[in-house]
């Protein structure tokens, strides 16, 4: 009985040093099978062409009113009624505010009764000057008195040609006792209220208009940027775009665009001896009161086209460890190899290439997670649609592989 125990305890021991072998055996042709199983990975490219781009600018800015007009008394009196509410529209003309018109409405009526007063004294100056005249043309009367007579009358028209003057005087005192609104636009906060003694030529506003429509928007570029700009037009790298076609945009400060376009005005001439820049504007329609006096936001402006640009969506461009740009291209055997770039500026999701890439070049854009530089892949054509509605996952793989 002991001897058979012996003997399946040695058979044990041989099978267990016999079963290392036989896997060992095995593992080549499972390694094997699953390289020749393992597929060629699917990476989304873009085709490198040069086609013509419109090289915009984003620079920040300020939104400003086209006109601001402070309401002022051009008369002194008391307030005796507000016109108006507080953040509406008003119109050149529109009544503000009234100050009492009595005092007007007395002094009007004085300088009436002066000015019919000087018309009589003018009537009997003239019939006096017509009888003096007739009697000395009969040598009834010496000529010493014919000319005191034209005197006296012309004394008198003189006088009536004063009297009206401070009848019109008068008028516009009493017509500028109804304060109105100087310009169109928006009218702010009401400074003063019915009772106030206001004064003319005060330096203190009574209310505050703001024409908003069209409306401005103030942005500065860097005369280093203008120089290489004005390079580049002299180089024929750029092509010049007029000031009157020069497409102006505004982003606003949530990141959404303002729909509706607007034109550049002017470029200052003098460059901000503080900053180094130049101070432009634009102008922007701005029906619907979007666009507010003091806002921040970054204006997109076209200042140039590049007849031959190279540019490639913005994930496709991958950050080595010493912090410079480069590309997986795929070669003609499928193969991805690494191709060290130089970017240029960043519009609508696409960097421009100023080196490092030509013609018909094929560059990953998508799934860097799926091969290593070396690796042969099946490149497939890259759709902006289906990369827009997830380019999360991409840029978050792409993180990851480096």
């Amino acid at each position: 009985m002991s001897g058979l125990r012996a003997q399946s305890a040695c058979i044990a021991l041989m099978l267990a040093a016999i079963a290392p072998l036989l896997a060992g055996c095995d593992e080549p042709n499972t390694a094997t099978a699953a390289a020749q199983a393992a597929p060629e990975p699917d990476v989304s490219v873009v085709t490198v062409r040069p086609q013509s781009r419109a090289m915009v600018r984003e620079l920040p800015g300020r939104i400003a009113p086209t006109r601001v007009s402070e309401v002022r008394p051009r008369v002194s009196g008391i307030i005796v009624n507000r016109m108006f509410h507080q953040g509406s529209e008003v119109k050149v003309g529109d009544p503000l505010y009234q100050i009492d018109p009595r005092p007007f409405e007395v002094d009007l009526q004085s300088a009436e009764a002066a000015l019919a007063r000087a018309k009589a004294v003018q009537e009997q100056a003239a019939l006096q000057a017509r009888r003096i005249s007739t009697l000395t043309s009969q040598r009834a009367a010496p000529e010493a008195e014919n000319e005191k007579a034209i005197a006296t009358l012309k004394q008198a028209e003189a006088d009536v040609q004063g009297r009206e003057a401070e009848v019109a005087r008068a008028k516009l005192n009493l017509d500028y006792a109804t304060i109105r609104a100087p310009i169109d636009g928006t009218i702010g906060a009401a400074l003063v209220s019915e009772g106030a003694l206001v004064v003319q030529n005060d330096a203190s506003s009574l209310a505050t208009i703001r024409q908003l429509d069209p409306i401005y928007a103030d942005f500065q570029q860097s005369v280093t940027e203008m120089n290489q700009l004005r390079r580049a037009f002299e180089n024929g790298d750029l092509e010049r775009i007029a000031s009157d076609a020069m497409k102006v945009r505004l982003v606003l400060d949530d990141g959404s665009i303002y729909p509706l376009p607007g034109k550049l005005l002017f470029s200052d001439a003098k460059v901000d001896a503080y900053t180094g820049q130049v101070t432009l504007r634009g102008e922007f329609p701005n029906p619907n009161r979007i666009l507010l006096p003091g806002m921040y936001v970054r204006v997109l402006i076209e200042q140039g086209i590049d007849s031959d640009a190279i540019a490639v969506p913005q994930q496709a461009i991958q950050r080595n460890g010493g912090g410079g740009s480069e590309v997986f291209i795929v070669k003609a055997d499928n193969h991805v190899a690494v191709q060290p770039v130089r970017t240029g500026s960043l519009q609508g999701g696409y960097w421009f290439i100023s080196e490092g890439l030509k013609a018909g070049d094929k560059v990953v854009v998508e799934g860097f997670q799926k091969f290593a530089a070396g690796d042969k892949v099946r490149p497939q054509a890259w759709r902006e649609i289906d990369a827009a509605a997830a380019p999360t996952d991409t840029q978050q793989a792409a993180h990851a592989v480096r």
